[in-house]
């Protein structure tokens, strides 16, 4: 969809707005705005990394935005889309395959001294918008993360350990965009064909540049929190499957006895008081006595020797 947002007082250019784009937009931007087929390609690409060209007619900036805001129920896995920007000399054209907080605002004039009269402070509004979406959504990431250690404390479950995984998936995401925006806002400080027209947008690329960091610095430090975490659990998803197993072997070893013993008396040997009709009673009691005192023997050299192992590693210490 493509909405034209004509100048006001702040704005000394035409804003042309294009989001959820399809075919008949894909047209009019080829035909009416002269912008090539291979740049919107690389627009609509998910993957597509930020970075700035000139061309005859126009200037391209691609750079990455946040896809939504904190108020989802849950953290996207792909929470960031790149934003293509068209500067012209009296228009700017944004082009988005999906729809973002960092547009909406700027359609709706939610935004405080942001350095707008410009197309260029324009570009750097945007990022600095985009900066601070990126951080909200770290700290809401970083909620989510919490929750699901809480409840991974009670109950470990594959539903919590998966949330984990997508959580993951989302700062791998988002550090991505971070990174690509600020090899971008480096060379929006340096390159010729991006001019900054005051001391106020000069100031304000380096604020955003700042935030930036800032981003890439929270989410650096959540996915090395949450790596640790993962790692942590998954050492007590392995200790509490040895302690399992260890059990259910006691368990296999203390039958053993009671089945030697009904073994040996069932080749044809005659049994003591074998005429008797409560005679296998007698035979049950016997088996179940010898099972406890088998598994007791077994659980007590297992502890034996767990304790000889640290008194050995403290005379080593020592």
């Amino acid at each position: 969809m493509i909405t034209i947002r004509a100048n006001d007082d702040k704005r000394n250019y035409t804003w042309v707005d294009v989001r959820d784009v399809n075919r008949e937009d894909l047209s009019v931007l080829t035909e009416e705005y002269s912008i090539s087929s291979d740049l919107l390609a690389d627009i609509l690409d998910q993957d597509e990394q930020s970075r700035i060209e000139r061309e005859d007619d126009y200037t391209s900036i691609i750079v990455r935005i946040p896809l939504d805001d904190e108020d989802q129920d849950s953290p996207l896995i792909q929470n960031a889309i790149p934003l293509g920007i068209i500067l012209y000399k009296d228009k700017v054209i944004t082009i988005c395959q999906g729809d973002s907080v960092v547009l909406e605002d700027f359609s709706k004039r939610r935004f405080r001294q942001y350095p707008v009269a410009t197309k260029e402070g324009f570009v750097l509004s945007i990022l600095g918008r985009s900066a601070l979406v990126f951080i909200r959504m770290l700290k809401y990431i970083n909620r989510q993360k919490d929750i699901v250690e809480e409840r991974l404390h009670d109950v470990v479950t594959n539903d919590e350990i998966i949330r984990l995984l997508d959580i993951q998936k989302s700062l791998v995401y988002l550090t991505t965009s971070l990174t690509t925006n600020e090899s971008l806002l480096e060379k929006l400080s340096k390159t010729p064909i991006f001019k900054l027209n005051s001391e106020e947008e000069v100031d304000f690329l380096n604020d955003v540049i700042t935030d930036n960091k800032q981003a890439i610095a929270m989410a650096n430090i959540y996915s090395s929190i949450l790596t640790g975490t993962m790692e942590a659990f998954s050492s007590i998803l392995g200790n509490n499957m040895n302690i399992i197993m260890k059990r259910l072997t006691i368990i296999s070893l203390a039958l053993m006895f009671p089945t030697f013993i009904t073994g040996f008396f069932g080749m044809n040997v005659r049994l003591p008081h074998q005429d008797k009709f409560f005679a296998w009673v007698f035979l049950l009691i016997i088996c179940i006595f010898v099972s406890i005192c088998g598994s007791l023997i077994v659980n007590n050299w297992d502890v034996s020797k767990h304790q000889l192992k640290k008194r050995k590693k403290k005379k080593d210490k020592n």
